[in-house]
């Protein structure tokens, strides 16, 4: 890391013990504890256009707010949340909860028709947006989709119009908390997320106030976060990473968060990181890598922490940050069913090219996959883990993990020491000829010949061997000898050699910005001769 340790008002870092048995009874008030321990007129988060919040003035928006929302709604009743990364959602987000009901996050980037079908899965009626978002996403088709199925309501109109009584309920709140808000339970749900759908319609995901608060103390007990941090947050807060670690986790620790409505604007991110003096960025791949060569050398020197997940961090990008901006990249894995981390790597024990180890409290095994030795695909348990899906055929029903145990559908080995590889999503492995083949194997070469391109591998079928592999690359002049020659140069096997090489523009990502299999299988099968 480029800066030295820091460290907090009481001269340690912030890193404990994972008590689970400690942890608040809802997210509501774990950040009224951190207002008491923090105190209210600590700046707590900066929202896009600058303007910053304390946590007396986040708590008193939130009951204002969601006294307002209440209305028309019941207890346990799902309220969707559509909007970006900013105050406007985190205090949607805590409105909604603070009154007992369940924010569910709605992924902006999804189809009109996955859209509809969440909203039908989780049986939202009401969902809460913003006049301003709408039109500067020029979001005017997705209102529309949702207006059909669900009232939405317009946080302008509601701030607008908020009662005396709203705000009497307000500034009670923010003096006795405990006559205004719900106590739903810790094992009840906090909020609904979803799946990419990427296998069928999405599924919504439970995840209940223990889930939450338990993978923030795990995080907590697992990476030194300091009093003094400044957390920089790009990611969309429909996804577990950017929910969880992105907004609640500073909130509850007393840590600055920084928040940029969308993770597309390398430029604009660089230039508030260097400005915030922001200490610790989450990230993916694809968009890190934009961030740094948006950047000038110095422009990121504040980070000591650059911590990427929701895809593998490639070897080009570890490269390109350690030479330009002199600092190591921290991966990690997790998945929205574990709220969502699993594992991570740290500071003191950093090993490029695996995910880290467990988080504490978890327990994991792996299964094995026939023709893959020395892996197995890695099911876990723990405190983080999932109240469970939501599927479309049976809307509101939540249908535990079997025992706690949940799949992850991801082939990984471990070592000795309890490092985490990833292997591949189990369904993203080729039978080519009786072997099989790994098409992260394939991108990893590609990306080894043409380290400043992306690269998607799929396969489809083949008259002879079952399947044959195809590469998708934005790498104008892509060859298939290029491959050849570098697979027989470092001994890699001649069948994780694609058959063929589709060039595009650009490979599409969802809003993630994880690679969209589902689009780039769509594109290559259309190019494909008949098999």
């Amino acid at each position: 890391m480029n800066s030295a340790a820091r460290t907090n008002r009481s001269g340690r870092p912030t890193r404990f013990s994972f008590q689970p048995d400690d942890l608040p009874d809802s997210i509501f008030q774990a950040l009224l504890d951190a207002r008491t321990e923090f105190g209210g007129s600590t700046p707590a988060m900066v929202d896009g256009d600058g303007r910053t919040l304390s946590y007396d003035e986040i708590v008193r928006a939130s009951f204002a707010l969601g006294h307002a929302l209440k209305r028309g709604t019941r207890r346990g009743e799902k309220v969707g949340i559509l909007l970006p990364t900013g105050a406007g959602a985190a205090i949607a987000f805590l409105a909604i909860s603070a009154y007992g009901r369940i924010p569910t996050m709605l992924n902006f980037t999804s189809s009109h028709a996955d859209l509809q079908s969440a909203i039908r899965t989780a049986e939202v009626k009401r969902v809460a947006t913003a006049h301003r978002f709408i039109e500067l996403g020029k979001l005017e088709g997705v209102a529309a989709a949702i207006g059909e199925v669900a009232e939405m309501i317009y946080l302008e109109d509601v701030r607008a119009k908020l009662s005396l009584g709203d705000k009497l309920t307000a500034l009670a709140g923010s003096v006795a908390p405990g006559l205004v808000t719900r106590k739903p339970g810790r094992e009840s749900p906090a909020a609904i997320l979803f799946t990419s759908g990427t296998e069928g319609l999405p599924k919504g995901v439970a995840l209940s106030h223990f889930n939450l608060l338990a993978n923030i103390a795990q995080v907590r007990a697992h990476i030194d976060i300091y009093d003094e941090d400044v957390l920089f947050n790009p990611l969309p807060v429909f996804h577990c990473f950017g929910l969880t670690v992105g907004m609640l986790l500073p909130l509850t620790a007393g840590v600055k968060v920084i928040c940029h409505p969308t993770p597309l604007q390398p430029k604009e991110i660089v230039r508030r990181i260097r400005e915030a003096k922001a200490t610790i960025l989450l990230s993916t791949d694809t968009f890190i890598t934009q961030y740094a060569r948006a950047g000038e050398s110095g422009d990121l020197d504040s980070l000591r922490l650059a911590v990427c997940g929701a895809e593998r961090v490639r070897d080009e990008t570890r490269t390109l940050f350690r030479r330009k901006y002199g600092m190591e990249i921290l991966e990690g894995y997790g998945v929205t069913e574990a709220s969502p981390v699993i594992a991570a790597n740290q500071i003191e024990a950093n090993h490029p090219g695996t995910v880290g180890r467990l988080m504490a409290g978890m327990e994991a095994r792996l299964e094995p996959v026939e023709g893959i030795p020395n892996a197995g695909l890695l099911v876990v348990k723990g405190p983080n883990v999932m109240l469970g899906y939501i599927s479309a055929d049976t809307p509101g029903k939540i249908v535990p993990p079997k025992d706690g145990w949940y799949d992850t559908g991801d082939v990984v080995s471990i070592d000795g020491d309890g490092f985490i590889a990833i292997r591949g999503r189990v369904k993203r492995f080729a039978k080519i000829g009786g072997e099989t083949v790994s098409l992260a194997v394939v991108e990893n070469i590609a990306a080894a010949v043409w380290p400043d391109n992306h690269h998607a591998a799929v396969s489809i079928k083949d008259r002879a061997k079952g399947e044959q592999i195809v590469l998708a690359t934005d790498a104008a002049g892509a060859r298939r000898l290029d491959l050849v020659a570098w697979a027989q140069n470092h001994g890699a096997s001649e069948l994780a050699v694609p058959r063929r090489i589709v060039v595009l523009d650009s490979l599409p990502v969802l809003g993630t910005g994880k690679t969209d299999y589902v689009s780039v299988q769509k594109l290559v099968e259309s190019q494909a001769e008949p098999p």
